[in-house]
Parts: structure tokens; sequence; C-alpha cells
């Protein structure tokens, strides 16, 4: 209940995470980030509702409030920022979902190649056909399709070749590992690296957040 409310009451907000090209050393892209303002229970983290708005359907709804949200935030933004936003397994099903996208970005005046949208492996895993067709006509639209969490499952090289990504995102687990002393880590994220690379798609690492991981991360690709 209190979900519905907060959908009509407009208790969601986004904030942005910046994404860091590192060969210029300046910010290319920010990544949606869905918080929700509870009136009693104050800031409430995805990870504590997003589960339960997927069981009941909710995250439909919601996920087209994010997208229109965040297309008309990044039209503000000077035109090389992209506007990244995480896609669920429920909202792939759902049969609006290409004409959500296509309004959000009417709506906004936003172009299409200025839209990522992030899926996770485990997205994939349910009814991948379907999935995939659905991305493919994203893409066909200009928007760029980022595979989140590279890495961590089993399915992910079967994934890059069955679909041609934009982006891999390589899970944080990769970087939180990064020492001086650390091989096995640094060989793998170059690795990872290097596979995209090849591939031709962009690779983000993710977990970078402080200077000494940007140093670490520099070193090793």
């Amino acid at each position: 209940m209190d979900l519905r409310t907060a959908l009509v009451e407009g208790q969601f907000e986004l904030r942005y995470q910046p994404l860091v090209n590192l060969e210029r050393n300046a910010i290319c892209g920010l990544e949606a980030l869905l918080r929700w303002r509870h009136p009693t229970r104050g800031t409430v983290a995805p990870a504590e509702f997003v589960p339960l708005a997927e069981e009941n359907g909710l995250i439909v709804p919601i996920g087209a409030w994010v997208l229109r949200q965040a297309c008309l935030d990044a039209a503000e933004l000077p035109g090389s920022i992209k506007i990244a936003v995480n896609l669920s397994a429920v909202q792939l099903r759902n049969r609006q979902l290409v004409e959500t996208v296509v309004s959000a970005l009417a709506a906004s005046g936003l172009p299409a190649q200025r839209l990522e949208l992030e899926i996770t492996e485990s997205v994939l895993l349910e009814n991948s056909e379907a999935t995939l067709q659905t991305l493919r006509t994203l893409r066909e639209l200009g928007v760029r399709i980022a595979l989140d969490d590279f890495g961590t499952g089993y399915s992910s090289l079967g994934y890059l070749r069955r679909f041609p990504f934009d982006k891999i995102k390589i899970d944080r687990c990769f970087v939180a590992d990064l020492s001086a002393s650390a091989q096995g880590p640094a060989a793998l994220l170059r690795a990872l690296a290097g596979l995209g690379s090849s591939l031709g798609m962009i690779t983000t690492a993710e977990g970078v957040e402080t200077s000494e991981r940007v140093q670490r991360v520099r070193a090793r690709v």
C-alpha cells in the first residue's frame, strides 16, 4: 500500500552516480539510482523495496517513471553525457516496454543514443529469446544496451556471443580485491577489459569510488 501511495504522491527520487572515462579523465555519463523518500522510514534503498515491487507488478509503473525522469534530467545536460537506467526482468517481460522507452525519449527530446539500458545476466536467463528480441528492437531504435555485473554468472560469454552489447560492466568484486600484491584479481580485470575491447564494447568497472582505486585500475588495464 505504501508503494502505491509513493508512486501517486511522488515520493520516489533519482540520484546520479557519475561514470568516468579514464582516457579523458572526464565524466561521460550518469547512472540513475532510485531512492524512496518514505514519510516515516526515511530514505529507503532499492534493495529493500524493488523485490516487492517486482513481485506485485508495481515495478512496471515505477520503472516507467524512472525512465521518464532520467530522460528529462539528461536532456538538460551536455550532449556528451549519457544516462544509464537499470531494467528488471519484470519490465523486460512487459509488452509495453518499447513503447514506454519511445514515450520517455519523445517527451524529453533526448536522442536515443544517449540512453543506456542496463540488464543483468539473471534477466537473460528468463525467457531469453523473447528478451533478446526486445533488446534487439530497442537497439534498432538507437538505445544502447549494457550487460551489468559481468563476470559473476556462468552464462556471460554465451550472451556476448548472442547479443552485441554496447557495454559490459565488470562486477565490483573484481575491483574490491585489487591491491598492489594481488595478481589474480588484477589479471582477471585485465582479461575482462581486454575481452570487451576486442569485441568493440565499452568496459566499465564498478566500485571505483576512491582515487586509490582509480590508480589501481589504471595500472592494470
